[in-house]
């Protein structure tokens, strides 16, 4: 036991018969020789913390129990058993836990209060809330609620002022130490709970984000109790107060309160505003591990709550390269140690209000992603310590022994600026690093039963084409519907994915495909003229069939049917923002005139369209109705930020 802790809670050693270990605390000297109501203090010091240490283990090990059970959920729903026996023997099963996964969509699907929350679905601020709720409970439990008032040895009339505050105070410092490894793996890209779940790394975010709020909330509190304690109800003042905070575990607290209010701030979105994202993500690395070594060094016998978050920050980083490694490693290629850079063609479409689209084109030796999955990209002739998110396009095949990558990206800023700098200047080609792949696949999703609803919104695009793309392979279902939404700025936009739209638009019988592209900002007729010229030529209509429809602010001319009543769409919009597409009807029209079977909605695009889809879609679930043999009231959004519902 270190002298501060001695000092701290004015253990006598000298007369003490042994010392008695209490895991994550200062040992205590047995028995106790001072007056009667410091003994009584220190009871109840060492009985709250020894409580609280047995909360921490109550709370990982209902994380545990909760894991455990989804993973025997998830492998009862994937259940090897032949689909006819499990029609037979599940079906009741089944149907419990479709109208109930209904019944949850509904109500919990839309977003939550978005000027606290943004745009998060309630679920996760349920979640949240319950966590919250149980740290509440944890923090407040199991403590002795009292005031000892203790004379000060060697000067009469001198009292110390010993209350709860100082075990409270414990407490949450104690519980932020324990959530700390929570938070770590939060916040991983090659998550654990990826891997245990079925859930995406993305899915993780809000609640990394909050339950960092709650352990600066935490280490705040754990801070102002032990300052009110030792700056003012502890005498003679100033000397006690002075001989405390120059003591070294507590200028190691000091350190590792003031790191934890820096990630707090930066982590905010005026932070990340100030900074820029890529500065706040690799500061926020390393002031995290740095935190988490002050910490230590603060409280080392908590180090079993930190040990763990270095470790599963260390092995993060490590399998990172790892991906980055194998799908780099070519040794029969001309390279550096068998590692290489692959190369990219650029296609550039330029847009002064938009800002150019850039596609790249590359292909590598690997094994295809699935469908859903994302690369993260490295513009090395940029900055090789950043990379960027981006979901190929294109479907995964192997042809020759490689697999192609398509990505389309709006260069905003930042690395893309620079691809659309060499691309203006006439570079046509450029190294990329790839890591990945990452996220769920959402091949599950496309059973031959299933309705499928794709919408876009711009650069979304990319999301939603592999889906179709994957379908078109596939033997149809005459009764599934499809339907791919796109809403971009102008007709020309379809440049960007002429190839994958044409093929698309070849297939719209065989897969009973209706596409409806939605171009907000052509308003003129000499504009809805040439849109109409261009999407003729980038989506060529079977011979003898004219199939393509231009609306406009002033004037609507609907589109004719083909022979099998399948649409394409190229609808002109209003410069005016509001005339976007009715997503909300487009969507409720779809699930109300499907003939069976249940409708899964793929979105991606912008934050309005997609809290939108999260509102229609919870409101075309019905647990009842599905009940009752209505499975067309089985909704389910699978969205680019890789929530699924």
């Amino acid at each position: 036991m270190s002298a501060s802790s001695v000092r701290r809670h004015i253990q006598d050693l000298s007369n003490a018969t042994e010392l008695e270990h209490h895991w994550g605390y200062a040992d205590r000297a047995v028995p106790c020789t001072n007056d009667a109501g410091s003994c009584s203090y220190l009871d109840a010091v060492y009985s709250a913390h020894d409580n609280g240490m047995m909360y921490t283990g109550i709370i990982w090990a209902t994380i545990g129990g909760i894991l455990f059970l989804w993973v025997l959920l998830r492998q009862s729903s994937h259940s090897s058993i032949p689909l006819s026996i499990q029609t037979t023997r599940l079906s009741g099963i089944r149907k419990i836990r479709i109208s109930m996964a209904a019944v949850t969509r509904r109500y919990l699907l839309p977003d939550a209060s978005r000027w606290i929350f943004g745009r998060t679905s309630r679920l996760q601020v349920l979640v949240l809330a319950v966590l919250a709720g149980y740290l509440l409970i944890f923090s407040f439990v199991g403590i002795v609620y009292n005031t000892w008032v203790t004379p000060v040895s060697g000067m009469p009339g001198v009292y110390n002022t010993r209350a709860s505050i100082g075990p409270w105070a414990d407490r949450v410092g104690v519980l932020a130490y324990a959530l700390t490894p929570l938070s770590v793996l939060l916040s991983t890209r090659e998550s654990l709970l990826s891997v245990i779940t079925g859930l995406p790394y993305q899915s993780f975010n809000f609640l990394h984000r909050w339950l960092g709020y709650i352990i600066f909330v935490q280490s705040s509190l754990h801070t102002i109790g032990w300052c009110v304690v030792e700056l003012r109800l502890y005498q003679p003042q100033p000397s006690v107060g002075i001989e405390w905070i120059t003591q070294t575990y507590m200028i190691w607290g000091l350190v590792a309160m003031s790191l934890l209010l820096l990630l707090f701030v930066l982590s905010t979105p005026w932070g990340i505003r100030m900074t820029g994202y890529e500065t706040f993500r690799k500061m926020h690395y390393i002031l995290a591990m740095v935190f988490i070594g002050a910490c230590w060094a603060h409280w080392k016998q908590l180090k079993c709550f930190l040990l763990p978050s270095l470790i599963f920050w260390g092995l993060d980083r490590a399998t990172r390269l790892l991906r980055t490694a194998f799908l780099h490693y070519h040794p029969n290629e001309p390279s550096v140690l068998g590692f290489k850079s692959l190369d990219a063609a650029i296609t550039i479409f330029p847009d002064k209000e938009y800002g150019a689209v850039i596609r790249l084109e590359l292909e590598n030796i690997q094994d295809p992603w699935s469908i859903g999955q994302h690369y993260y990209l490295c513009f090395s002739k940029g900055s090789i310590w950043q990379s960027h998110p981006f979901t190929p396009l294109n479907a995964p095949l192997v042809e020759q022994g490689k697999v192609r990558h398509s990505y389309i990206l709006r260069a905003k800023k930042g690395e893309t600026k620079k691809i659309t700098e060499l691309a203006v200047g006439g570079v046509s080609h450029t190294p990329i690093i790839l890591t990945g792949a990452y996220g769920e696949s959402i091949t599950r999703h496309l059973t031959p039963t299933t309705n499928i609803l794709c919408v876009a919104g711009g650069t979304g695009i990319t999301y939603v084409l592999p889906v179709l793309l994957n379908l078109a392979r596939q033997a149809s279902w005459p009764e599934r519907k499809l339907e791919l939404i796109w809403a971009i700025r102008k007709s020309q936009n379809t440049e960007w994915v002429r190839e994958e739209l044409a093929l698309l638009r070849s297939m719209q019988t065989e897969l009973s495909l209706s596409i409806r592209i939605f171009a907000t900002r052509d308003v003129t007729s000499e504009t809805s003229q040439n849109a109409k010229v261009l999407a003729s030529k980038l989506l060529p209509t079977p011979q003898g069939h004219e199939e393509i429809a231009q609306t406009s602010q002033s004037s609507s001319t609907p589109g004719s049917h083909g022979k099998e009543g399948l649409p394409l769409e190229v609808e002109l919009g209003s410069v005016d923002l509001s005339k976007r597409p009715d997503i909300r009807g487009m969507v409720k029209s779809f699930v109300d005139n499907t003939i069976g079977g249940p409708t899964t909605v793929f979105a991606s695009g912008p934050g309005g369209m997609l809290s939108e889809l999260r509102t229609v879609v919870a409101a075309s679930n019905s647990g009842s109705k599905f009940w009752a043999g209505q499975e067309r009231f089985d909704v389910r959004l699978i969205c680019d930020d890789r929530l699924e519902w």
